[in-house]
């Protein structure tokens, strides 16, 4: 493995990357892998078309936020423990602090945006989605078989709409590399550099396993609701596979019920996370301010948020030095190219469910859509303008 410093860049640096993809990131995780994909594979060239949909597989099976678990990766790879954290911060704190804002404030959020702002966002989203599954098919999807495993996969996943769908299809996917694919030898395989041990792995995940089986223990012996607070999204960060929305019912479930939120409440936050950029676990840090008891307010956000993302970061830290080993093999990289090809699948049944079917109602959707796609794709305008142009032309059909 070439040496890390060769790859290295400043924690700042990373956060001001970070920190413009948190501020203009809109539509949902499978959009911010798409966004993602342009700023560091394409544009930067922090690593290739394989490592990225490796690592975004590798994430996709790991439960939690996937497109922030790949941030947060990518922050290590080039800035270490401290590129992580400012990976991380760059890319959440602005909807984190945007929903904290609302859940203080005396004014709806909502109301902040013009009306059809929302929707542009969402048929840009449609483009950055569309530009990501072309160019990362015409990369990893070469030949009958693995076209034949990328239509299988968006076909299974469109069938049964499911987290475990998901993880169930890479898996078939990786058993059908390893049977379909001669494992070829390469001297490397394509750089991603990290800077942690695997006894240091093994470490991080075992405080990941100690905290998700002591935190309920503890919250159940000592009455606090601080503690309650830590337990509850942390034990939801760390069971959630698929990410995105699936983590919404399951903050209703502990908050709800237990009186900490009103129903109302919960609603109207939710309506709020759809109109802020960044990964909608952020939605943490909305409900942690809204808290009937203390601690609320932004304290209460602040704790729900690094609770809930906390399992991320031990995930993360446990898990690559392993996957960093383990992608050398060459039976690792037939079964590898199956995953990828699945892969790309999941973007192509996302692009149609959900990203496509919440955003093109009409003839004008569908013609800013394609739009969109051609200042993407040839005309190579930065996507953060196109979000920005995209969220102003939604606005016409309401004047």
């Amino acid at each position: 493995m070439p040496p890390i410093a060769d790859h290295r860049s400043s924690p700042w640096s990373v956060f001001l990357i970070f920190l413009r993809l948190g501020l203009t990131s809109f539509g949902g995780p499978i959009a911010h892998l798409g966004y993602f994909r342009e700023a560091f594979v394409i544009r930067r060239q922090w690593l290739s078309e394989r490592s990225y949909a490796e690592l975004v597989a590798l994430c996709q099976f790991l439960p939690g936020p996937a497109s922030s678990q790949v941030g947060i990766a990518l922050g290590l790879s080039r800035a270490g423990y401290s590129g992580a954290v400012a990976a991380w911060a760059g890319f959440t704190l602005p909807s984190a602090i945007a929903l904290i804002l609302f859940a203080v404030g005396l004014t709806h959020y909502g109301g902040a945006l013009p009306n059809g702002a929302l929707h542009g966002l969402k048929v840009v989203a449609v483009a950055v989605v569309a530009q990501a599954v072309w160019g990362m098919a015409r990369t990893l999807c070469r030949g009958a078989l693995r076209m034949a495993l990328m239509l299988i996969a968006a076909g299974v996943v469109l069938l049964t709409p499911s987290a475990w769908a998901q993880v169930g299809v890479m898996i078939a996917a990786g058993m059908a590399g390893l049977l379909l694919f001669k494992p070829q030898t390469r001297a490397e395989p394509d750089a991603l550099p990290i800077a942690i041990s695997r006894r240091a792995g093994a470490l991080w995940l075992m405080l990941f396993v100690l905290l998700l089986m002591g935190l309920p223990i503890l919250a159940g012996w000592v009455s606090n609701p601080t503690l309650a607070l830590v337990d509850a999204f942390y034990r939801t960060g760390s069971l959630v596979f698929g990410g995105g929305h699936v983590v919404l019912p399951l903050l209703q479930a502990e908050v709800v019920p237990s009186q900490w939120v009103s129903n109302d409440v919960f609603l109207a936050g939710y309506g709020a996370t759809q109109a802020v950029p960044g990964p909608l676990f952020t939605f943490a840090a909305f409900l942690g301010a809204s808290m009937s008891h203390a601690p609320s307010g932004w304290l209460g956000g602040a704790i729900a948020l690094l609770a809930i993302f906390a399992p991320s970061f031990l995930l993360i830290f446990g898990a690559l030095p392993f996957w960093a080993s383990l992608r050398k093999s060459p039976r690792t990289q037939a079964a590898l190219a199956g995953v990828n090809a699945a892969v790309v699948g999941l973007l192509l049944a996302a692009l149609y469910r959900p990203v496509w079917t919440s955003a093109i109602f009409n003839g004008y959707d569908l013609a800013l859509a394609l739009l969109a796609l051609v200042a993407l794709m040839v005309w190579k305008l930065p996507p953060w303008l196109v979000v920005i142009s995209g969220g102003l032309l939604g606005t016409l059909p309401n004047l």
